[in-house]
């Protein structure tokens, strides 16, 4: 539904007088235009972070957090959505990033090594509190703390599940949904989502011919995009029922709660999963509370960070809601690997219907690439949030003064 897609970052670097010369690196993954704008937002934080000190800020990333959301002149350009939201999510995982380098660990590992305590005090739950106590978080964690070290043993030997988009994307002609789709069974995938929402003829023939070349065991999944009603998702989704659908995507208005709610009692036992343009917990907290989703779709760069999206978690927990994290995107990959791998180890403790999903570009930008393995994201080793981009690549597209935006291919239009 995003036809001329130019896939960008507000990119910050935390820098620090670290005799070892540790920076934080953090973004805001956008799609083209407004991307100035998302810069803006970021250095609105700026008093917050410049000058002060390191071990302050990552000792207490929960006061951090708090200390961004509400400040009560930039909430008023939310409150906690939109572009403020975002370059908050951006420079809160910088700051996870810095966090975790000291450490020495990555940042998946420095999170499941910390206390069900420390976990919980690094949620704000002002207006959660009719959905997850900080006492109901604390036990979710507590009874997880036993079995963590096996948990961790197997993201180590085995990696985490994930589901391809690459196969489906609106566009393809009918051969190449075929090959793709055979190229993701091949390599591994035994979960598929194929985009819709142009054309519902269109979709109903591309979604037979995934299914044929699927078979009957692999789930196929369908993202919409945002692009019905209420009426006419259900319309549709009924209609394309008969391909033995695992989840639909995003069939409405992100921020229409009642609407997904309305939707997910029209198509069960279909389940609806939403979440990438959910702009904080709050948001997540009505979708559970209204039992709107099957699926509950963390977006690592939307919803305020690490901190927000640990609320999440455990109120997806709460519900007994699988928590399938979205990516693609500008480094989103190798963000929500490690938010994924954290949730298995500490809350959600299952791979029931858990799957991570992968698209497979851009990421020979970053330092820390993700790596897969027979459709499984390995659990990353290097210290930090895998959130560093190669100079160089931030030397070549730097907008407007990079080499790749003065080659007349990529010129702005």
């Amino acid at each position: 539904m995003n036809p001329d897609p130019d896939y960008s970052a507000a990119y910050v670097i935390l820098r620090t007088d670290d005799p070892a010369g540790l920076h934080g690196h953090g973004f805001a993954f956008t799609i083209g235009r407004g991307n100035e704008v998302q810069v803006a937002g970021i250095r609105a934080l700026a008093p917050y972070v410049v000058g002060r000190d390191v071990a302050e800020i990552c000792d207490d990333m929960g006061a951090f957090f708090r200390q961004l959301t509400h400040d009560s002149q930039l909430r008023w350009l939310g409150p906690e959505k939109g572009v403020m939201q975002m370059a908050i999510a951006a420079v809160v995982n910088a700051a996870w990033d810095l966090a975790a380098k000291r450490a020495g660990l990555p940042l998946w590992k420095l999170l499941a090594g910390l206390s069900p305590e420390a976990i919980v005090a690094l949620v704000d739950f002002r207006y959660l509190s009719d959905a997850l106590t900080p006492q109901e978080a604390l036990a979710i964690l507590e009874r997880n703390v036993a079995t963590k070290a096996e948990r961790e043993r197997e993201m180590r030997e085995h990696g985490f599940p994930a589901y391809t988009t690459s196969a489906g994307w609106l566009g393809y002609d009918d051969e190449k949904i075929r090959t793709r789709v055979r190229e993701a069974i091949a390599e591994g995938f035994g979960h598929i989502k194929l985009k819709v929402g142009k054309d519902l003829d269109d979709d109903v023939r591309r979604c037979r011919i995934a299914r044929s070349e699927m078979g009957p065991g692999p789930k196929l999944m369908i993202d919409a995009n945002q692009t019905w009603d209420r009426d006419g998702a259900i319309a549709a989704v009924q209609r394309l029922a008969q391909f033995d659908l695992f989840w639909v995507e995003e069939p409405t208005s992100p921020d229409d709660v009642l609407a997904h709610a309305a939707i997910a009692r029209a198509v069960a036992p279909i389940a609806i999963a939403t979440g990438e343009h959910a702009a904080n917990r709050v948001t997540f907290k009505q979708l559970l509370q209204s039992e709107a989703i099957g699926f509950c779709q963390i977006d690592a760069v939307r919803s305020g960070g690490v901190n927000d999206t640990i609320a999440t978690m455990l109120l997806a927990a709460k519900f007994d809601i699988p928590v399938c994290p979205h990516a693609g995107g500008v480094g989103l990959c190798e963000l929500v690997q490690h938010l994924a791998i954290f949730d298995y180890i500490a809350i959600g403790a299952s791979l029931d219907r858990r799957v991570l999903e992968f698209v497979d570009h851009l990421h020979e930008h970053f330092v820390d690439p993700v790596v897969m393995r027979r459709a499984h994201y390995v659990a990353p080793l290097a210290p930090g949030f895998s959130s560093a981009m190669h100079a160089e690549s931030i030397a070549e597209y730097t907008y407007p003064d990079g080499a790749a935006w003065r080659t007349p291919a990529l010129e702005l239009r």
